[in-house]
């Protein structure tokens, strides 16, 4: 029979809107991760190609892509319908489709319970109230309730007579899925699927993959497919039709009426600004008061009173636990954030730009940047959950984010699911960019299918720092799950979050912070000094800091540590708060590559450069010489340069930094910003070189509250390390995350006098410990040395006093040789007097003496009461001593770094350089350096070619920046950390001197067998 023929004989059902090609009830995007292979606008597009009226969306057990599909479908005319496909590994339970937003709670809520206590789905699903279930065809039969139903797979038409279904036809529905969309695409998929189970494509189970028939298809080819059995088609239609989920994306979705109603939330809000007002503001001048006011009534019309009221419910709780924080972000460009300790930068004081912070044509809040310690975040996380999750409902979530494939990642992954060799994929990645380049058959297979998943997201992440707090149950927008974090995440992206007005509160773990509460309890401990670090008023007048900011002495401090900084802070000569705050904007990317920051340094040194910048930016910008340094530069110039509306303004902001999503409104302001400069009589390109400034930097550059913020944070960073220099350096090294490694805050411990001791048996922690002036490693830095030794040495001296020696160790503490020998070769047991090679003796002939004794798990282990201990031998034999250079290699081998001189382990130490504090008096000199390299940093010129900016010490122990051009980087490439003979041009820029690199080369190290 011609199918084609039946096509008149099926009723087209119209339901206010035409859905009569609708049958699709079980589409998967990519957010079915590694199964679907459809982005949601790909198959929006491709439904609308094929004139499909509605769609279902059911991603397997998630609902990442909820609300973009519903947007995207509305605006291509389809009618959406969304549900979840649930499924235990690759085998469908049942698919729920949402009737309604109760629907969308119920299947959100069932799947998070099942994720979080992570259980598998049961056969049957549960009595939804709001929601129809589809089974998939099965032969058994069994009673279904009024929203159950039997989905039929075209495949399985020729089972279906003889099956006890075939007479409950009315529950009988076609179950197309959906789930890529060409053979490509198939092919694609069955790829992720050998990723996802981490096997060869060529031993991929069929049952572990989709049918290839699972795409969408044409209202006639539906019909072909279903011959015979039309009443498939028009239940689905008649399913689908039922779900109707109406949303309000405008409306705010976050907590609100905290104290019972938005009046009780507002006059406390009110009754606390003023409160800390009175405490900032001793003198409450009538501009501060009507900044207050006019904030307030912002606040108050944009409905973000319990936005306000719940970050500072977070900051309340910090310090009732003494935790320290940063509050930074744009709303540090709001006074009422600074009366509620929110932020502690003045708005006032530094003239913040209101705009930035609010304004009526901003939709979503400032942002509130808070940072913790890294070892306080969690506490603050488990506070929100338990306060605000109410009973049995989830109103906090961890804000999701997707892991995507990236080109190099996902040619390694395809790699294997061909089954090359390791050395073939990295064979494949180093040609892959190459021009010309022409792979064999299997490597352009895997480059073609590279670009296919390239950007596809592959799992759900967390975002790094934020929560979601909902007035309503978090399920009526999302699913959410537990990932190893221990708190559960909600299943969408702040993109979507942002969309749907459930505007995330980020709370960030930085380890600055952490550095500064180790140095107060340090400080604490080691001299009784309890050090006000909130006096930053202080600090910034401080003569010691002032100088440490004009040399870049600043290793070790918050954010002005990295050579870039150090060299930044130098040429300008930097030592207020003001030049500190713009500093913290210009090292970000954006300016730099605009040029600007050198212009900035320029205009900064010479007041006569000042006189060349545009008059009306120089109006608008007079504090940084007309040069656009903060985010809201570009909100004012678009403003006032360009005569854009606040609100387009701010569009062209959020496009820039990457938060917008809408490529049309952006371009749409872009057109309007050329416009209007003509408009306006600007020349064309006068227009062009700002457009090209605001372009360049937009994304990258700090809003000026939060380059505050940063900058309190780094003078309080600055003043720890004027006064307490040993104590502070000690807190950087026991919370690493500085710039540097651990080696070279060592180093700078040493640099400021301190005396620095390896592992000790009776003195050192886990941690980095002070004493005076004498600093003991902690057994965290030994990298080979296990956790469970630590512990088990630590409790037996803190239970039964000191160590006495290797003998009274090995008989108190169970550990294997090789644990022991680790100890032995750092000299943790030096306190003896014995030379190191005697002590390895000893261990040795111990290790045997007790082997031979009895056999046992642990190698050394004491008789009961440790009196049957037989005495070592009274006679060592004569040992070879110890060269120093076999101690540092050692010191390497164990901690990864050297604590005596590393320039001792040269081959041939005559060869001699110029030292860091001669190079002034080189200047345009060529000069041989030795230099041991602390760091280098990768850069492409605007060719796109590859130069280095080094950073050495030499014998001295003193900084040497070094330029390495891209012919150099050629010919004299890094070869890892060692030391380096380097010849060059010492040349110099505003006060900063460095070395312009012309050859380099690594120097042999000695050779213990050589």
């Amino acid at each position: 029979m011609n199918s084609s023929l039946l096509i008149p004989f099926i009723p087209r059902i119209v339901f206010g809107k035409d859905l009569a090609d609708s049958m699709f009830l079980n589409c998967h995007s990519h957010f079915s991760f590694k199964y679907g292979t459809l982005s949601v606008d790909a198959l929006v597009s491709e439904a609308k190609k094929r004139k499909v009226d509605a769609l279902a969306l059911t991603d397997i057990n998630s609902s990442a892509a909820v609300f973009p599909f519903i947007r995207a479908a509305q605006k291509a005319g389809i009618h959406p319908v969304i549900g979840i496909d649930f499924r235990n590994g690759i085998a469908q339970q049942y698919i729920g489709l949402a009737r309604n937003q109760e629907g969308l709670y119920e299947l959100n809520k069932h799947l998070s319970e099942h994720l979080l206590q992570q259980r598998p789905f049961a056969d049957k699903a549960p009595s939804f109230a709001h929601s129809f279930v589809v089974y998939p065809f099965s032969k058994e039969y069994f009673p279904l309730a009024e929203h159950e139903y039997i989905g039929i797979h075209p495949s399985q038409l020729n089972k279906l007579h003889s099956s006890p279904w075939y007479r409950k036809r009315e529950k009988l529905v076609l179950l197309q899925p959906v789930s890529f969309s060409s053979k490509l695409e198939f092919n694609a998929h069955r790829l992720l699927r050998s990723m996802d189970l981490n096997t060869l494509l060529s031993k991929l189970p069929v049952q572990e993959q989709a049918d290839p028939s699972d795409q969408l298809y044409d209202y006639a080819e539906l019909v072909a497919r279903c011959e015979n059995h039309s009443y498939l088609l028009l239940n689905a239609q008649k399913l689908l039709e039922q779900c109707q989920f109406s949303f309000y994306f405008q409306a705010v979705k976050n907590k609100r009426d905290l104290l019972g109603t938005g009046g009780e939330d507002l006059d406390y809000l009110r009754q606390e600004t003023f409160r800390g007002a009175q405490q900032r503001y001793p003198q409450l001048l009538p501009a501060v008061r009507q900044r207050i006011e006019k904030e307030l009534e912002l606040i108050q019309q944009k409905d973000f009173v319990s936005y306000f009221l719940i970050n500072y419910d977070i900051v309340q709780f910090a310090h009732r636990r003494n935790f320290y924080h940063v509050g930074r972000g744009s709303g540090a460009n709001s006074v009422v954030a600074y009366c509620l300790g929110i932020t502690d930068v003045d708005p006032m004081e530094l003239d913040l730009y209101f705009e930035r912070f609010i304004n009526l044509y901003r939709e979503n809040p400032p942002d509130f940047d808070i940072d913790f310690s890294w070892t306080d975040r969690d506490e603050v996380f488990d506070y929100l959950f338990k306060k605000y999750n109410v009973g049995q409902e989830a109103h906090v979530a961890l804000l999701g984010s997707y892991s995507t494939f990236q080109y190099n990642s996902v040619i390694r992954e395809l790699g294997k699911v061909f089954g090359l060799p390791k050395a073939e994929i990295e064979s494949l990645l180093q040609q892959a960019d190459k021009a010309g380049y022409s792979p064999d058959g299997l490597g352009k297979l895997i480059l073609r299918y590279a670009q296919v998943l390239h950007d596809m997201p592959s799992h759900l992440t967390i975002h790094a720092c934020g929560l979601l707090l909902s007035r309503k149950s978090m399920h009526y927008y999302t699913a959410t799950s537990l990932p190893p974090k221990g708190f559960p995440v909600a299943h969408i992206d702040m993109h979507v979050a942002e969309d749907i007005g459930l505007h995330k509160f980020d709370l960030l773990s930085q380890r600055g912070l952490g550095h500064i509460k180790s140095s107060l309890e340090l400080i604490q401990q080691n001299q009784g000094i309890e050090v006000d670090i909130r006096a930053v008023a202080q600090f910034k007048q401080d003569p010691k800091i002032k100088e440490l900011l004009r040399s870049g002495h600043t290793i070790g401090a918050f954010y002005v540590e990295s050579p870039a900084m150090r060299m930044l802070l130098a040429k300008l000569q930097a030592d207020t708060y003001l030049e500190l705050v713009a500093a913290s904007s210009i090292i970000r990317p954006g300016v730099a590559r605009s040029g600007m920051m050198r212009e900035y340094i320029l205009r900064h040194r010479d007041p006569e450069r000042r006189k060349q910048a545009h008059p009306v930016l120089a109006e608008i910008m007079p504090e940084t010489y007309g040069i656009m340094v903060y985010q809201e530069d570009v909100i004012k110039v678009a403003h006032h340069f360009a005569g854009l509306s606040l609100a387009e303004a701010d569009v062209l902001r959020r496009g820039m930094s990457g938060k917008s999503r809408s490529k049309e409104e952006f371009e749409r302001v872009r057109a309007a910003y050329f416009a209007n400069c003509k408009r306006l009589g600007r020349q064309d390109a006068e227009a062009a070189a700002v457009w090209m400034q605001i372009e360049s930097f937009a994304g990258y550059s700090f809003a000026k509250g939060h380059s505050a913020s940063f900058a309190v944070e780094s003078y309080q960073s600055l003043y720890l390390k004027a006064y307490f220099p040993l104590e502070f350096m000690v807190g950087v090294i026991n919370n690493f995350g500085g710039f540097y490694s651990t080696e070279f805050y060592v180093h700078e411990l040493r640099m400021q006098g301190a005396t620095i001791e390896a592992p000790h048996l009776n003195e050192s922690e886990y941690l980095t410990r002070i004493s005076g002036t004498t600093v003991y490693l902690g057994w965290i830095h030994l990298k080979h040395l296990e956790k469970r030794t630590v512990e088990r040495l630590l409790q037996e001296r803190q239970a039964q006093g000191p160590f006495l020696g290797l003998e009274d160790f090995v008989r108190r503490v169970s550990c294997g040789l090789e644990q022991l020998l680790i100890l032995i070769r750092i000299q943790a047991f030096r306190f003896t007097g014995k030379p190191k090679q005697q002590l390895l003796w000893e261990a040795h002939f111990l290790h045997h003496k007790q082997v031979g004794a009895r056999p046992t798990q642990e190698l050394f282990v004491h008789s009961a009461g440790g009196n049957s201990w037989e005495s070592l031998p009274p006679q060592v034999p004569v040992l070879e001593e110890l060269d120093v250079r076999q101690d540092i290699l050692d010191q390497i081998d164990s901690l990864e770094f050297p604590l005596e001189s590393p320039f001792h382990l040269l081959q041939d130490p005559g060869i001699q350089g110029v030292r860091a504090k001669e190079l002034p008096h080189r200047l345009g000199k060529i000069v041989q350096v030795i230099g041991y390299l602390v760091t280098v940093k990768y850069t492409r010129t605007i060719k796109g070619e590859v130069m280095n900016f080094g950073t050495f010490i030499d014998s001295d122990g003193h900084w040497i920046d070094t330029v390495h051009f891209p012919p150099t980087v050629k010919q004299y490439p890094f070869k890892g950390r060692a030391i380096y003979c380097i010849e060059g041009k010492v040349v110099e820029e505003f006060g900063f001197y460095s070395l312009e690199v012309q050859r380099m080369e690594r120097m042999a190290y000695w050779n213990a067998e050589g």
